[in-house]
């Protein structure tokens, strides 16, 4: 098969429809005549679609999308990955900007985003810097200015802030308390 050739019928695996159909069936715990009465298709042909017997239209499926209220793109799911977990323990932790402690959230597992969290001593900052993309902060203990051009903005916990990452910002932690903030970002190196 050349690489402009399409797969033989034989040779393209069918999506597992009828395993998400009766996922989601059970999910809303209804039964195959409730889901029949409300998507105007009879019980022996929705059987035979949940044991995958039956190859429904995108027709049929928006009806059973319809009935179960999903959308019918949910049931052209067939394998889930796992969830990636990061323990607190297994973060990777580095020198960032000036003293500040850098530990990597995301484990660096994520496919598009920065997650980081930066402690610095109190009354330390990072010094002027640059990412790509816009980058959004979350304070998450102590009393911060953070400053990007002629803007200046004092936060405090619970506080969010997005800039452009792209214009030198530096962030300071006033007081006498370290300060920790949360921030995502574009992920610069994928």
């Amino acid at each position: 098969m050349t690489k402009d050739e399409a797969p033989a019928p034989e040779e393209r695996r069918r999506p597992a429809i009828g395993r998400q159909v009766r996922h989601w069936r059970g999910e809303r715990g209804l039964t195959l005549a409730v889901v029949a009465e409300r998507s105007g298709l009879n019980v022996g042909y929705l059987s035979q679609i949940e044991n995958d017997k039956a190859s429904p239209s995108l027709a049929c499926l928006a009806s059973i999308g319809d009935a179960l209220e999903v959308p019918i793109a949910w049931f052209l799911i067939d394998e889930v990955p796992a969830p990636q977990v990061v323990r607190a323990g297994e973060r990777a932790v580095t020198k960032g900007p000036g003293l500040t402690r850098v530990e990597r959230v995301d484990g660096g597992t994520s496919r598009d985003l920065s997650i980081v969290e930066a402690t610095l001593p109190p009354g330390e900052r990072t010094g002027a810097h640059t990412h790509a993309g816009d980058e959004h902060h979350l304070i998450v203990s102590g009393r911060w200015r953070l400053t990007q051009g002629e803007h200046v903005v004092e936060a405090g916990p619970g506080d969010y802030i997005r800039w452009d990452g792209t214009i030198p910002h530096d962030a300071e932690v006033m007081g006498d308390e370290p300060g920790t903030i949360l921030i995502v970002s574009h992920r610069a190196d994928r």
